[in-house]
């Protein structure tokens, strides 16, 4: 092994460590690295303590047009462009140091998972890289928000100033409104 192939295996090695502790799934890091499977597995294992999740990656771009992962998708691709815009940031390393400014932008709680997974991140990107997704201006506010590439956006509002009736109406939030009522009863 010469030393330069010895070099970028412990790149490689820190990229799937940086990628594993901020969520990533197998898929992608084995798109995103030259590492084998079966390392990638045992790395996994070692930092988690368990198994990668199974199944397929998100495919469809329906999910990022819903009212709250459409807020938190278009944060995301946000950040990630104004860094390959004004950073001179591409990549995965994009990917990566926009997904650590959007979890400290919406700062999930201990106990809670953020919207926009790594993963889906990643997609995003892809999505938008592919022309699948671009953003729109909102007629409105003038926030740039994900909208289908094929849709027609003139006059679009986003869904912060069109906000559909029941959201934030979630079992959740219903419940902490109920224990909230009986704290106080």
């Amino acid at each position: 092994m010469t030393k330069k192939s010895v070099v970028t295996e412990a790149n490689e090695i820190q990229l799937a460590i940086k990628l594993i502790n901020l969520g990533a799934r197998l898929q992608l890091l084995e798109s995103e690295t030259s590492l084998s499977r079966e390392r990638l597995l045992k790395l996994y294992k070692e930092l988690r303590g368990v198994s990668p999740p199974k199944g397929m990656l998100p495919f469809s771009t329906d999910w990022f047009l819903t009212w709250q992962p459409n807020i938190h998708s278009s944060l995301f691709i946000n950040i990630h462009n104004y860094l390959v815009e004004h950073a001179g940031v591409h990549g995965i390393e994009a990917v990566m140091k926009a997904y650590q400014l959007y979890l400290e932008q919406t700062q999930p709680g201990n106990s809670e998972e953020p919207v926009l997974s790594l993963t889906r991140a990643w997609t995003l990107v892809r999505f938008v890289n592919r022309k699948m997704l671009t953003t729109a201006s909102c007629c409105k506010c003038g926030g740039h928000f994900v909208v289908n590439s094929f849709d027609l956006h003139h006059d679009y509002a986003c869904g912060l100033c069109h906000m559909p009736s029941r959201a934030g109406k979630t079992k959740k939030v219903r419940e902490d409104a109920a224990a909230a009522l009986a704290m106080a009863a």
